[in-house]
């Protein structure tokens, strides 16, 4: 099929990103016509034709509407058999929330403290674009739901679409190669129990709560990584109150996370609002049990006493009570368990679902 995707400019270190970039990769391999529109500049993909949407620089309401306004004259100057978008725009026959929900998100974190007209932009924005566009892709079966609940969407218009993951470069045989000098990068003792967390966004993602759980385990010899970015001086001042600022390693953002799902024993994830969160499925790939949030999406593929846990995000008792059963097991078993369960999850699987929703959208235009 010849195909357009409209999504932001990416890099491969951003979890959001780097899934995109892996379905482009994907969609190539299985014979698609790929295009992509977007408003910044492109990493190269071999068979991907990236056409650029320009923009003035402009402030982020100003640039959310005119991302909306303009995409639709472009997506009119050439014939598509499906054009699929990754952003909030009018005039393209799927919309993939992979955001989610933002009406959701502000549910989650509550009422925002700036940003009042870029928020009520976004609002405006999603409740169009739920409404015109014919089909709507969740990420997860938590924002099926929440699209469907606060929009009133039909059900039958809206379709779970997981993400892939690239089960070669998260794989647990990279502990061989990555765990020992990863950790002595980080300054981690080769026996000390190490936790790992990955997400910029730090307030959505749980890195307080994450702080508080570890400061919580009562275990000296314990390490904390956190990889992301964000401003890290509010996350330090607390570290030092809980008396384990000595014991956190800050990386900021990392294009080698592989090297340091290696370097873990487990990734604690008790996000606010998550719509799935890839690091959710890299972790698992590479054998790293999770341990996550009600309120991600991601949480769908984890089982408690099987591959980590789930917790409420405000329940620091119950987060470090989860890591204690976790370290309590074989590691083995664990790791184990955690990579047959990503390993599901392929890029051509989505492929495939794609490509039947689109299938289903060129027989009725027909």
């Amino acid at each position: 099929m010849r195909v357009l995707i409209i999504v932001r400019p990416w890099s491969f270190h951003g979890g959001v990103e780097s899934a995109t970039a892996g379905l482009l990769r994907a969609l190539v391999e299985h014979g698609h016509d790929v295009h992509v529109l977007s408003p910044g500049a492109q990493q190269e993909i071999a068979g991907v034709t990236v056409h650029r949407l320009r923009l003035p620089p402009l402030p982020p309401a100003a640039r959310l509407v005119a991302l909306a306004t303009l995409a639709p004259a472009v997506i009119g100057r050439r014939t598509w058999d499906v054009v699929q978008a990754h952003e909030r725009v009018l005039g393209a026959h799927v919309y993939r929330a992979g955001e989610g929900c933002h009406r959701a998100y502000l549910d989650a974190l509550g009422p925002p403290r700036g940003r009042r007209l870029y928020h009520r932009l976004v609002l405006g924005l999603e409740r169009r674009v739920l409404r015109a566009t014919p089909r709507v892709i969740a990420i997860a079966r938590r924002g099926k739901d929440e699209i469907e609940r606060l929009y009133r969407v039909p059900r039958e218009r809206v379709a779970v679409v997981y993400n892939g993951v690239d089960l070669e470069r998260f794989h647990p045989r990279l502990r061989e190669q990555h765990r020992a000098p990863a950790r002595e990068e980080a300054g981690v003792a080769a026996a000390a129990w190490a936790l790992l967390f990955v997400g910029s966004g730090f307030e959505r993602k749980g890195l307080a709560m994450t702080l508080a759980a570890f400061a919580a385990l009562d275990d000296p010899g314990s390490r904390l990584i956190v990889i992301g970015k964000g401003d890290t001086q509010r996350y330090i001042a607390m570290a030092e109150r809980l008396d384990v600022a000595k014991r956190v390693c800050w990386l900021g953002a990392r294009e080698d996370v592989e090297r340091w799902y290696a370097a873990a024993d487990a990734l604690v994830l008790p996000a606010r609002y998550e719509p799935f969160g890839n690091v959710h499925l890299e972790a698992l790939a590479s054998g790293l049990p999770v341990v996550t949030s009600t309120r991600a999406g991601g949480a769908e593929l984890v089982h408690d006493g099987a591959n980590g846990a789930v917790r409420d995000p405000d329940d620091v008792a119950g987060i470090a009570d989860a890591l204690r059963q976790l370290r309590a097991r074989p590691s083995g078993e664990v790791v184990d368990l955690c990579r047959r369960s990503a390993e599901p999850f392929t890029h051509a699987r989505q492929v495939a679902a794609l490509a039947g929703i689109w299938r289903g959208l060129v027989a009725r235009k027909a």
